[in-house]
């Protein structure tokens, strides 16, 4: 009664969502049994932040924060978010704005995203109508091929213009 309510039976569960309903999972890359899939860190859409923010969970930033992100999880920076930070974290998918050095193992650029920095990535994904403006530096074991230097052919002879006949 007045808002109190009755614990749930014990022999009934209670239900709850899944992790992937609590957050939105179309902008967020799912790691498969991990823990960096959870969202564990919330700056909301009008809140305004500076500093350092470190943490082992997933970020998602709505409103504007400035100053350094760490993280081993996954950073999701909101379509409405923007973000003047050097950016460490395990992924990144950005959707709103981004002014800052980044070095993740992934970085998603959706349609509306724009990152002005460096990047220092595994795997980089662009959607149509992203916008990235900074050198890409991609890491990995991949040797470039090797190609064969080109062969310089010697000219052809030309064939000597013909000229006009005169007439008399």
């Amino acid at each position: 009664m007045f808002g109190r309510e009755k614990p749930a039976p014990a022999s009934q569960p209670v239900p709850t969502a899944p992790a992937a309903a609590r957050f939105d999972s179309a902008s967020a890359p799912a790691v498969a049994g991990s823990q960096a899939a959870k969202i564990e860190t919330v700056i909301g859409a009008n809140c305004r932040m500076n500093g350092v923010l470190q943490s082992d969970g997933g970020i998602r930033v709505e409103g504007l924060f400035e100053g350094q992100i760490q993280t081993a999880g996954n950073l999701i920076v909101a379509e409405s978010a923007r973000v003047v930070a050097d950016i460490q974290a395990y992924n990144v998918v950005v959707s709103g704005q981004i002014k800052g050095n980044v070095t993740a193992n992934r970085v998603e650029i959706t349609e509306t995203g724009k990152l002005f920095g460096d990047l220092n990535v595994n795997t980089l994904l662009l959607n149509e109508g992203a916008f990235l403006r900074g050198q890409t530096n991609m890491n990995g074991d991949v040797e470039p091929p090797l190609f064969d230097t080109p062969q310089v052919l010697p000219p052809r002879p030309v064939a000597p213009a013909l000229q006009p006949e005169e007439t008399e």
